[in-house]
């Protein structure tokens, strides 16, 4: 009995020790497998999210031009890089001449002011103190700039730095976008191996559930953001047309870039009512109409956001959109999507659990 025991011991002993060499060897190589996969995370999520959000209009174009799968993804990343990419180009260097122009002019002292309109000083709780600075600094525009010298450097660096992470995040999604042509290409076969690996860790009947849920949050939150951020750039741009402000087309296309981002479209409409109460063409009541327009237009996502997300999803929407906000804090854009397959699955196991 003793010499059964100890052999007994011993092969448990050498099981447990290759056992625990193996996971140990498991670890390691996801640990290394992760280090290298790291710089290219964002870059892959974001072509794994736009390209489960665009595979229903693939597939429609793929069946039109004969089931050529490769063809149709070319395609849709063609027109989406043209769509987006080159007005983007576009409107970049156009604002980097702007700089470039405003940098010289105040580099010669040639920078120069308009005087305010009377109306300005009849703003509500700031009108007399703006009217002040205006006219401090259309009368002397370098004095004005050397007296506040240290707030303006704060604030140009932290335009700048808004403005260069604008176009990282802008320079990632382009590329994502043509990685995310090529899995569209090879979706079939992508398809069914996320299919069996969720078999493999759950059951044939729930893994096929899981990833038709996981499949429809995602397009449900790119129907969130991406629908919410065009019938917000339609909105303001109509604005913007309505009060006259040049270049309305070019405004509303940065509130879409500006809505995709998830930034707030009020960094686009508030210096748009600034500049309709500069220019003083109209009467104040017409100011009045307009700013209250531009300022609900761009907070319309608040309320448009909780309507469209967590549609044709099977969770409840609270759920949805507690995941896409959370996650958004805790991870940003890429978070926005996250957050949400990730409470939505987890209220699935819950509820079944």
């Amino acid at each position: 009995m003793n010499l059964e025991t100890s052999t007994l011991r011993q092969i448990l002993s050498r099981d447990l020790i290759d056992t625990i060499i193996r996971i140990g060897l498991i670890v390691v190589l996801v640990v290394l497998c992760y280090r290298v996969v790291a710089p290219f995370v964002s870059l892959i999520l974001w072509a794994l999210i736009l390209a489960v959000a665009l595979y229903p209009a693939h597939q429609a174009l793929a069946r039109r031009l004969g089931g050529r799968q490769g063809t149709s993804a070319s395609l849709i990343v063609l027109i989406a890089m043209l769509v987006i990419g080159l007005p983007t180009a576009l409107l970049g260097g156009s604002f980097a001449g702007h700089l470039h122009d405003a940098y010289s002019a105040f580099q010669n002292d040639s920078m120069t002011m308009r005087k305010p309109d009377p109306a300005v000083a009849e703003w509500p709780i700031v009108g007399p103190q703006v009217n002040t600075l205006w006219n401090s600094a259309a009368d002397d525009l370098p004095g004005f700039l050397g007296a506040n010298k240290v707030p303006l450097e704060k604030l140009s660096r932290h335009a700048f730095s808004v403005a260069a992470n604008t176009a990282g995040a802008i320079a990632v999604f382009l590329g994502s976008l043509i990685i995310a042509g090529i899995v569209m290409a090879y979706g079939e076969a992508g398809s069914d191996a996320i299919r069996r690996i969720l078999w493999r860790l759950t059951d044939p009947d729930r893994g096929s559930r899981l990833q038709r849920l996981t499949t429809a949050t995602i397009r449900s939150v790119a129907t969130g953001v991406i629908g919410v951020a065009f019938i917000q750039a339609l909105l303001l741009g109509i604005g913007f047309l309505a009060a006259g402000i040049p270049a309305a087309g070019v405004l509303a296309f940065i509130v879409l870039l500006v809505g995709i981002a998830q930034l707030p479209a009020l960094i686009v409409s508030l210096p748009a009512i600034g500049y309709i109460w500069w220019t003083g063409d109209s009467s104040t009541t017409s100011n009045v109409v307009f700013s209250l327009y531009l300022i609900i237009a761009g907070m319309a996502d608040n309320v448009l956001k909780p309507l469209l997300l967590g549609r044709g999803v099977d969770a409840p929407m609270p759920v949805i959109l507690i995941g896409a906000l959370g996650g958004m804090v805790t991870g940003g854009i890429i978070g926005l999507f996250a957050g949400a397959v990730v409470l939505a699955v987890s209220y699935q196991l819950f509820m079944e659990w």
